[in-house]
């Protein structure tokens, strides 16, 4: 029979990982909701910023991978381990009484204007209205040339004279173009924590793709509600919404009817008057 071989580290865990387990565990069994959250390019100044912001709503932890992971299986709370799914090297906990979707609508409400980098993708079309800058004549001149503007010399300043677009929702950011929203002080980029993941404690469940966009969501919602009352208008569904629609519309085409028959609208009142007249006789 073979001998059993037994292995032993030759190094104790140090007390400060331990602790760190210990303490994620005990705020993960206490809080209502665990959020994982990347930071990646989140400067520290702005991580700091957006902490002492949440300082009441969110206690935030930072920590190895292995050693959340190792936390998170130490708390033993039911369905957690998805969670698991979503941690990588650069990510903040959060810990909250708030459901996962508050806190993420927290995050978003806390993302800071920041300057685009070369490679970076233009989050909605960057316009540059005319007006004067504060850049000297010089190299400025072919640099903002160079993105399609039309600059003049005026006062000792280059002025921008015409509207444009410099980059379209969607595009890769070039160095030129990133440069030249940096000199113009544009701040296209929003720079915070981005949610990945959140684990409810009230249903026991992991949530992905929790990341909040409130201006996308509000016009998501108008555009619906506009698309929606067009519908209910080619149905002759008739609402609060559409009965003015529909009475202007009824309205035009007895106009545009009385108009090709030859009557018009004092011809019809005359009717009226007629008709009022009889029914009163008969009624006598």
């Amino acid at each position: 029979m073979a001998a059993k071989v037994e292995f032993k580290r030759e190094k104790d865990i140090p007390e400060h990982k331990v602790e760190f387990v210990k303490r994620v565990a005990d705020k993960i069994k206490r809080s209502k909701t665990l959020l994982i959250a990347s930071t990646n390019k989140l400067p520290s100044s702005q991580f700091h910023d957006i902490k002492k912001k949440l300082r009441g709503k969110a206690d935030v932890l930072v920590g190895k991978r292995s050693l959340i992971n190792r936390a998170i299986d130490t708390s033993k709370v039911e369905g957690i381990s998805k969670l698991k799914e979503s941690i990588n090297a650069d990510i903040a906990m959060f810990f909250s009484d708030l459901s996962p979707f508050e806190l993420s609508g927290l995050l978003a409400d806390n993302q800071s204007p920041s300057k685009a980098k070369a490679g970076d993708i233009a989050p909605e079309d960057i316009h540059v209205e005319p007006g004067p800058t504060d850049l000297v004549p010089g190299p400025a001149i072919s640099e903002l040339s160079g993105v399609g503007l039309k600059v003049a010399v005026e006062g000792g300043k280059l002025a921008v004279k015409q509207p444009a677009i410099i980059a379209k929702k969607g595009e890769v950011l070039k160095a030129n173009v990133a440069g030249v929203m940096a000199k113009l002080g544009i701040l296209p980029m929003k720079v915070g924590f981005e949610p990945l993941a959140a684990y409810s404690s009230e249903d026991h469940k992991v949530y992905v793709g929790i990341k909040i966009d409130k201006e996308a969501t509000l016009q998501y919602l108008r555009e619906s509600i506009s698309k929606s009352k067009g519908f209910a208008i080619s149905v002759k569904y008739v609402n609060s919404e559409t009965i003015k629609y529909f009475i202007g519309k009824a309205s035009l085409e007895e106009k545009a009817l009385s108009a090709k028959i030859g009557i018009t609208s004092e011809v019809v009142e005359e009717k009226k008057e007629e008709t009022n007249d009889t029914n009163a006789k008969e009624d006598k």
